[in-house]
């Protein structure tokens, strides 16, 4: 993935709005690369500018500054049909799917096709393979109200599928879902990014979105980008105070530390699933206090992970940190997540 080459390059990017209260600006100086392939998240609170991004993206909003590069080709140059060429090949997957109701499943599916003047018999047949795909063959006579949530987001995943696009967009796609159709869908979304080799822009203000599909990400915070790594090295070592926000689950945030020396420790599947901080206590004869804890199971190796506050005495709280690193877990100290 290292030496694939950028399908989206962003350059420069600023946009700015006009609002009764003067000019707003939404997005400041971005530059990004999306390589071929890969599925990359891009990822901010509510407001952060991430959604005005992926429209500046395709251009359904016109940068104030700067361009986007797609495969090459400076959009910013394109006629108004070369333009609609290259939206064909970016499809988009929204939050509250944008079905039209008076259509069946595979009658939505079909109608990118028939707006691209693809005949009726091949839209269809072309409809049910996606469908298919999706595993939705036995909704195809189905209307999106006879659908559950994650059913009618896997008809618009097949309908943006559909004029076989070299980008797939997804604003805020399983925000909408509740957890288990979540891991569906974004499971889905995987699938077809192997399969079929689309690259894949995940945009969302979930991090556990991130972690669960994609490799590389974007901050966004307040219109520019905070921080941008693989989601290893953002998850593993935030360096940006907005980073460190969405590490953070915010409904578990600790508002403030006092006292004693507090460490966040990460298992990013390096180490066993074995009980790692009953053993250091044992081991030191002294009681850590969990502030808090995320962990999770995977075939036997540990994720996640777990803030705790040490012993007073420097020479004990020293020593586990020395013991959970020699475990190969990533340490760090904390004064508080604010």
């Amino acid at each position: 993935m290292k030496n694939t080459k950028p399908i989206i390059r962003i350059v420069g990017l600023s946009k700015c709005f006009t609002s009764a209260n003067g000019e707003v600006s939404a997005l400041e100086n971005i530059n990004l690369e999306i390589r071929e392939g890969e599925i990359f998240g891009i990822i901010g609170m509510s407001g952060a500018g991430k959604s005005t991004l992926v429209r500046c993206i395709n251009f359904l909003e016109l940068p104030t500054s700067g361009t986007v590069y797609f495969a090459g080709r400076d959009l910013a140059q394109l006629s108004r049909q070369e333009l609609y060429k290259v939206r064909q090949s970016m499809g988009m997957i929204f939050q509250q799917f944008n079905l039209l109701m008076q259509r069946t499943a595979l009658g939505n599916v079909c109608f990118p096709l028939e707006i691209a003047g693809v005949n009726k018999h091949e839209a269809r047949q072309r409809a049910a393979e996606l469908l298919d795909l999706v595993g939705l063959t036995d909704k195809a006579d189905a209307y999106p109200a006879q659908l559950s949530g994650g059913q009618r987001q896997r008809v618009a995943i097949a309908r943006a599928l559909a004029t076989n696009p070299e980008v797939l967009l997804c604003d805020e796609a399983t925000s909408a879902l509740d957890p288990a159709t979540t891991r569906g869908v974004l499971s889905l979304l995987r699938d077809i990014n192997k399969r079929l080799g689309i690259t894949i822009v995940v945009i969302t203000h979930e991090m556990s979105v991130i972690e669960e599909i994609c490799q590389r990400v974007t901050i966004i915070d307040d219109g520019q980008i905070a921080e941008t790594g693989t989601v290893e090295e953002i998850f593993s070592r935030p360096k940006s105070q907005a980073a460190r926000r969405l590490v953070y689950p915010a409904e578990q945030q600790i508002e403030q530390i006092i006292g004693n020396r507090s460490i966040r420790i990460v298992f990013d599947g390096s180490s066993s699933f074995e009980p790692i901080i009953a053993s250091m206590v044992l081991e030191f004869k002294h009681t850590v206090n969990i502030l808090f804890a995320d962990t999770k199971n995977i075939d036997g190796k540990a994720f996640g992970q777990m803030v705790i506050q040490l012993p007073e005495t420097d020479k004990i709280a020293d020593g586990m940190i020395a013991y959970l690193r020699g475990k190969g877990l990533t340490v760090e100290e904390v004064e508080g997540v604010v």
